[in-house]
């Protein structure tokens, strides 16, 4: 089948089978490794891509879901102005071990920071991140980064606008 979708602001055509996963077709097909295949069950949150304002599990995502969909990889977040407070944030933390979850969580933050509105709890941040596991289990750092962020009312709004821009309101 062919099949036409945006992804970090790049109008894709590609002929694909129907039922490959939006994780292969990211890694395999488009050279955007930064998505990483962890369990590939749903279960990790390692392949957390945003779609038409969304975080998923590109795992889960077969290619005829994606016709017309806007996808954002970490590789698009990071041409997002808000992309390197981000980064900072999970830097000045501690909140990078091995870093095979990273992409994952700063996916899942961006969501969260574009749809929630602080200020948020500990438990509201656990919750939306709940999909993502880290395997070195630094939970503890990671929640304390995505608080930090989350009392930056200037940043929040930055977050929102770069999501505005890439899905249109979403």
């Amino acid at each position: 089948m062919n099949i036409r979708f945006t992804v970090n602001g790049n109008q894709i055509e590609l002929a694909t089978s129907p039922k490959k996963r939006l994780l292969d077709i990211l890694r395999d097909d488009l050279d955007l490794i930064g998505t990483k295949e962890g369990c590939g069950k749903g279960e990790c949150g390692a392949c957390t891509v945003l779609i038409n304002g969304s975080a998923v599990n590109s795992c889960l995502v077969p290619a005829l879901q994606l016709a017309n969909s806007h996808i954002v990889t970490i590789e698009g977040l990071r041409h997002w102005s808000s992309f390197a407070s981000l980064e900072r944030a999970y830097v000045e933390h501690g909140a990078v071990q091995c870093g095979f979850c990273t992409t994952g969580f700063v996916m899942s933050t961006a969501a969260l920071l574009a749809t929630a509105a602080p200020p948020l709890s500990i438990d509201q941040v656990k919750w939306q991140l709940a999909g993502n596991i880290c395997r070195c289990t630094g939970y503890a750092k990671i929640v304390e980064a995505v608080m930090d962020l989350t009392q930056q009312p200037e940043l929040v709004n930055q977050v929102k606008l770069d999501w505005q821009t890439a899905f249109g309101g979403k």
